[in-house]
């Protein structure tokens, strides 16, 4: 059930972000051709909506396995260092995203007293998106790592 709700929130948020980009977008591409002046809070809105629909988007990349692996390299290993490498660099990965994940919030709260520049919200809001990047690809890589152990035993 979690993981169900997890994956959801992940999917509208990469939705309601990818939406908000295109808005923004599109509002200043039509302000560029008529005599009405682009909002100034347009090419900062654009830009908070891309980091977040990144943000929502990186623990899908990890549910789906989508991200590059290196095949190329891994490929040359024996078979037993392949499983070896398969086991711990998820591991490694992992312990460094809840690194980031708990850096992050810290992150937040230093951001919390500054004021965006064109649009005047908070900058923890901003950075927030670093703590939903890491935690999501942290869920995710644990959710791997059990599998893989549990595979592992049969």
């Amino acid at each position: 059930m979690l993981h169900k709700t997890i994956g959801r929130i992940l999917k509208v948020g990469v939705l309601l972000s990818t939406w908000g980009l295109i808005a923004t977008v599109l509002l200043q591409i039509f302000c560029r051709f008529t005599p009405v002046e682009t909002p100034s809070w347009t090419e900062e809105a654009s830009r908070i909506f891309f980091i977040y629909a990144t943000s929502f988007g990186a623990g899908l990349a990890m549910k789906n396995n989508y991200y590059v692996h290196l095949d190329m390299f891994y490929s040359r290993f024996p078979e037993k260092v392949q499983l070896i490498l398969a086991k711990i660099i998820p591991m490694v990965v992992l312990f460094l995203f809840i690194v980031m994940a708990f850096y992050s919030l810290k992150f937040v709260l230093l951001g919390i007293p500054e004021k965006s520049p064109s649009m005047g919200f908070n900058m923890g809001v901003a950075f927030f998106s670093m703590f939903i990047l890491s935690a999501s690809i942290s869920y995710y890589l644990w959710k791997k790592i059990q599998r893989n152990y549990k595979n592992s035993k049969v």
